[in-house]
């Protein structure tokens, strides 16, 4: 009997995963990789993967192919929202909970210098919010006016006051701007409803981004994406949090950003923006090979390096931005990679669990912060990313190193089980959650097999 066989691809900023799934039984069959074609067409590299891929799973018939993509940069999202401490700040949590990398948070009124700052920023899509239902209505509606009027010829997720969705998508129509209308982000407040936007948000990286990068020359590459990874990942790791049914945590370190994910259990909350249970930060100055000498300057302000320390790094990281798609080939090597992996991990998820302010730029930027989490509870640590899968001895001390940073002034867990997604499950498992889950959950349950029952 022949195997029905999916291939599940992410084609990230420096390199392309592919794994083969026995859909039946949810067993991994064969991984490959290669790096990313992205100076070419990603379907250079994709091809590639897939084909070393189905050669190892001694695959010839493939059933169904799903692939989710981070390359060309990710989703570039803006946020604008009425007050930095409520709207804006709910608008920044959805977004990353969609996958994107939140690049600019703007709130209040618009005006020309705050447009341009917004445009400076290059995001792929706006996520246009403000009020809660029934609420205030004026600032969003000027907001819709200046971006309607703008140069900033960008898709819109309109996820406001619903009470004005028709009128406020009606002026952006108008204008040009291609809308996408929602629910409101925060119908209440306190009430986060990230649902309808995140939907929103993927459908519009789905119809419009991939197209814009110009990742690939035909409509093959289009066709076959069905998601942002992060966001992908993030589907996965709900589902993770519910096989295991407690809190966790991810840490995925890689060439341009380090993505942390949590889940926890929700209790009482007074936080007017809304509480996210499930959410994921994105910290775009933490990566591997791009921002490698970025680690290096926020290690040194969080206190983990020395400047001489910083000094002494500083030559081989910089050679890693120059050169994203290098590989370590000798001990020096793989113990700098490990070294820059240790810092980048332990600073995400000090800004993950203090609730450090958004970092953004430009002027008429809002500053909202994302709220300190109480991880006290997780049991589950999942180490994520290329650095940790091929490392040999430092993999383990990424991990460890963050379940013992007592001066990051946030609450460690108090039994959390350290695990490494060696085989790389988590973004098939989250291509494979809506139309096989039980593949997709046979995939997961070897990332817990080794977490003690309560």
């Amino acid at each position: 009997m022949s195997t029905k066989a999916a291939v599940c691809a992410d084609v990230g900023s420096t390199f392309t995963k592919v794994a083969v799934v026995d859909l039946d039984s949810g067993d991994l069959l064969a991984t490959a990789s290669h790096p990313t074609t992205v100076d070419t067409d990603v379907l250079h590299g994709l091809d590639a993967a897939t084909d070393n891929a189905l050669t190892a799973a001694g695959v010839t018939d493939v059933h169904e192919t799903y692939v989710c993509s981070s390359a060309g940069g990710g989703l570039r999202l803006a946020v604008v929202g009425y007050e930095s401490l409520v709207t804006a700040e709910a608008g920044h949590r959805v977004g990353l909970s969609a996958g994107a990398k939140v690049v600019h948070v703007a709130a209040g009124r618009l005006d020309p210098a705050a447009v341009t700052a917004m445009r400076d920023q290059r995001p792929d899509v706006v996520l246009l919010v403000g009020g809660t239902d029934g609420g205030d209505a004026d600032v969003l509606r000027h907001n819709a006016n200046r971006l309607a009027r703008s140069r900033l010829r960008v898709p819109v997720v309109l996820a406001g006051n619903v009470d004005v969705r028709e009128e406020v998508a009606a002026v952006l129509t108008r204008g040009g701007t291609k809308v996408v209308p929602t629910d409101n982000v925060l119908p209440r407040i306190g009430v986060l409803h990230p649902a309808p936007a995140r939907a929103a948000i993927r459908e519009v990286f789905l119809r419009h981004v991939i197209g814009g990068k110009r990742l690939s020359k035909g409509p093959r590459f289009a066709s076959l994406v069905r998601g942002a990874t992060p966001d992908v990942v993030l589907t996965a790791v709900e589902l993770l949090a519910d096989l295991l049914g407690a809190d966790l945590l991810v840490v995925d370190i890689g060439g341009a950003t380090t993505d942390v994910y949590s889940v926890r259990e929700p209790v009482d909350s007074t936080d007017v923006a809304g509480t996210l249970w499930r959410s994921r930060t994105v910290e775009g100055d933490l990566g591997l090979r791009w921002n490698a000498p970025s680690v290096l300057a926020a290690a040194v302000a969080e206190r983990l390096l020395t400047e001489s320390e910083k000094d002494h790094l500083e030559a081989p990281a910089r050679a890693r931005a120059d050169d994203p798609g290098m590989t370590p080939q000798t001990d020096t090597d793989r113990s700098i990679d490990e070294t820059i992996a240790r810092l980048a991990a332990t600073i995400a998820l000090r800004r993950h669990a203090r609730g450090d302010a958004v970092r953004t730029s430009g002027a008429g930027v809002g500053s909202p912060r994302t709220s300190a989490m109480d991880l006290r509870r997780v049991r589950l640590l999942v180490g994520s990313g290329g650095v940790l899968r091929h490392g040999i001895d430092a993999s383990h001390g990424v991990l460890a190193a963050v379940l013992n940073d007592h001066e990051g002034g946030w609450a460690l867990p108090q039994a959390a089980q350290p695990v490494l997604d060696r085989d790389y499950v988590l973004a098939p498992a989250g291509l494979l959650a809506a139309d096989h889950p039980n593949a997709a959950k046979a995939l997961l349950r070897r990332l817990i097999a080794a977490v003690p029952s309560r």
